[in-house]
C-alpha cells in the first residue's frame, strides 16, 4: 500500500490499531528503520520485532476506540513528527474505561510512500493540562 501522507499513515495506523488488524498494522511501518516504544515497554527495534508486539497486543481481544487531541505536528519535504494525545476508551463489564496516552509518531518518506518509523507512546500524568514546574530532565 502506498500512502501519500504522513496524515494518511497515522489515519491507517490507528485504524489498524483499533481492529487489531495486524497486516493493516504491518503495512504502516517502514521495512528497513523502525522503533516502537509502548507504555511501560523497552524500545523495540526493527520491523519484525514490531509486528511480533502488535501480534502479542492483539491476541488479548480488546477493542480500544481512539479519539485523537491536541495535534502538534513537524513536517519537512521527507520526515514528519507527530505528537497526539490519544483518548482511549474500551468497554469493560463494568462500564466503559478511558485513559490518555502521549504518543509522539514520525514518519518518513520512503520509494513508495510515506512509512512510520517511529511510535512512542506513554500514559500521561493524572493531571496532564497541567504545564510541569521546574527542570525536568
Amino acid at each position: 500500500m502506498e500512502f501519500g501522507s504522513a496524515q494518511q499513515v497515522e489515519t491507517a495506523f490507528y485504524a489498524a490499531f483499533q481492529k487489531s488488524d495486524l497486516e493493516a498494522m504491518t503495512l504502516t511501518w517502514d521495512d528497513y528503520e523502525a522503533v516502537c516504544i509502548h507504555p511501560f515497554g523497552e524500545r523495540i527495534e526493527g520491523k519484525s520485532a514490531i509486528t511480533q508486539s502488535w501480534q502479542m497486543i492483539f491476541a488479548h481481544n480488546v477493542q480500544l476506540r481512539f479519539t485523537l487531541s491536541d495535534s502538534w505536528v513537524f513536517s519537512g519535504d521527507s520526515y514528519a513528527i507527530h505528537l497526539v494525545r490519544e483518548n482511549i476508551s474500551v468497554d469493560e463489564s463494568d462500564g466503559v474505561k478511558t485513559m490518555v496516552v502521549l504518543a509522539t509518531n514520525a514518519y518518513r518518506c520512503v520509494d513508495d510512500g510515506w512509512r512510520m518509523i517511529l511510535h512512542h507512546a506513554s500514559p500521561a500524568p493524572a493531571d496532564s493540562n497541567v504545564a510541569p514546574m521546574g527542570r525536568m530532565h
